[in-house]
């Protein structure tokens, strides 16, 4: 039987491939956060020299227990690695599942390649994998990420309190978004013609 890793597809766009999250990606996730020090951020969780190890690990954990799909997004121009993303929470009997864990050197953020992995995210989801919902979750204090999420077509559902505790110890309140299968052709259409522009 072929291991998870093998099943999970890479996905590509004009701008970026989203390819399966390996080990061997640990350097290249580095030198990505390292482009705005994103280790930083408050709101939410990107590796760094002390947790990367630790980051990568849960997230092949989940792809063998095949409840994550993890991927590096990586910039086809140069083959560079620019952040990650994943599909977790995945819940084949419900046909739903989360996409989050993403983050885009701070370089990379507002050219686009956000809007075309978001895109390429959905259309596996809803196309491929033929899921029924899925959900976007922020952390109540990240108005980029909210306001991103509502660009996509996502509606918002509310806020679930006291959702986790972050590294520092805060009680984090989230915001919770979705699509659901009727709503993806209009979001389809609308994603294309932002990356049209």
């Amino acid at each position: 039987m072929p291991s998870q890793a093998a099943q999970q597809p890479t996905l590509s766009g004009q701008c970026v491939a989203l390819l399966p999250l390996q080990a061997e990606h640990r350097q290249a996730l580095l030198e990505a956060a390292a482009d705005g020090e994103l280790w930083n951020l408050k709101f939410t969780v990107v590796p760094g020299t002390e947790t990367v190890d630790a980051y990568i690990a849960t997230a092949l954990r989940g792809r063998e227990q095949g409840t994550v799909m993890p991927f590096v997004i990586v910039r086809r121009e140069d083959g560079k690695v620019i952040g990650s993303t994943r599909f977790w929470k995945l819940d084949r009997v419900n046909r739903k599942l989360e996409i989050g864990h993403t983050w885009l050197s701070e370089s990379a953020q507002r050219s686009g390649a956000n809007t075309e992995a978001k895109f390429l995210l959905l259309s596996h989801a809803f196309e491929v994998l033929d899921m029924v919902r899925v959900q976007f979750t922020t952390d109540e204090l990240n108005e980029k990420s909210r306001a991103a999420i509502l660009r996509l077509g996502a509606q918002q559902e509310g806020i679930v309190r006291h959702e986790r505790i972050m590294p520092d110890g805060r009680k984090r309140n989230s915001v919770r978004f979705s699509i659901i299968d009727p709503e993806w052709p209009d979001v389809r259409a609308r994603l294309l013609q932002r990356m049209a522009r």
